[in-house]
């Protein structure tokens, strides 16, 4: 008998390798509002890794990129609202990508496309969002992705979210 495949169920984090993380955190902090999840030194007492929460999810920032500029190779970053993040992002220097998609290099040439949380079929729960202190919308095409998919529910769907912590139960429709 062969083992049961375990089955993916998400991301916990994505690892960047980068230069120099001071310069990362003032880079992508000039692009992105984010909190410092944490980070690590080595034994100089040099950052050598840092943290930047997304959630229930993080971005690591290892030093060290050696590799050349990434062509296809990219993950997205998902956004409450990317309306500003073109001319953030030029404004901090990254380089610009042509294209259907919202992307860029960053100075380590790591590749990154932004998207909008309410376009994507992306979602996560309302106790993260909560927590987060975001209220975020979806799209009619977004909702209709979920639902065709058996995730969604229509907007009459009461959304029930738990008690964590000290957060008091909110019920969503």
């Amino acid at each position: 008998m062969s083992p049961t495949k375990p089955r993916l169920v998400g991301l916990n984090h994505i690892a960047l390798e980068v230069g120099d993380i001071e310069e990362a955190l003032r880079f992508y902090g000039s692009i992105f509002a984010f909190e410092l999840r944490g980070s690590h030194k080595d034994d100089t007492g040099r950052v050598i890794m840092a943290f930047i929460d997304m959630g229930d999810q993080f971005l690591a920032l290892s030093r060290g990129r050696h590799q050349q500029p990434d062509r296809d190779r990219h993950f997205g970053l998902v956004v409450d609202d990317r309306s500003h993040v073109r001319e953030l992002a030029a404004r901090a220097g990254a380089k610009l990508i042509d294209g259907d998609f919202l992307g860029f290099l960053d100075p380590w040439g790591n590749r990154i496309e932004v998207v909008e949380y309410a376009d994507l079929q992306f979602t996560k729960s309302p106790a993260v969002l909560h927590a987060m202190g975001l209220h975020l919308p979806k799209t009619e095409k977004a909702l209709g992705e979920l639902h065709k998919k058996g995730m969604g529910c229509p907007h009459s769907c009461p959304v029930l979210i738990a008690t964590f912590s000290n957060v008091t139960s909110t019920v969503f429709a």
